[in-house]
């Protein structure tokens, strides 16, 4: 079993970085792939970055590649999500989710089984 905490969110203005952190525990974190997701209000949750249980894969969506980065530190079992030049549509709340994944990174949700709780990231204009 693995159970995850978010932390890291908050209120910035556009251009600024926030760096999201997802702490787990479990013994056996490091055979989880991990991601974060995110959910705008009225909008369905949409994929943002991946990291395979190695982390010699990651995964970055499209619309936030180049600005934001996935990382995990299996020795303090945490997942970062480095987020830079934040625009106000990366508004949303952000959740972190762990799978048994032995794959390369992936953005299927339906991978994931373990999920947290989410933290709030509001970027103003």
């Amino acid at each position: 079993q693995v159970q995850l905490v978010e932390s890291g969110g908050g209120l910035v203005q556009a251009g600024d970085s926030l760096r999201l952190s997802c702490a787990a525990s479990g013994r056996t974190f490091s055979n989880y792939g991990m991601g974060w997701f995110r959910q705008a209000p009225g909008k369905e949750r949409e994929f943002v970055a991946a990291i395979n249980w190695s982390g010699s894969s990651t995964y970055v969506a499209g619309s936030v590649r180049g600005r934001f980065t996935i990382s995990r530190d299996d020795g303090k079992i945490t997942v970062y999500l480095q987020m830079n030049s934040l625009k106000p549509e990366d508004t949303a709340v952000y959740f972190c989710a762990a799978g048994r994944i032995f794959g390369p990174a992936t953005r299927d949700y339906r991978e994931y089984s373990h999920w947290g709780q989410g933290t709030q990231v509001t970027v103003s204009s």
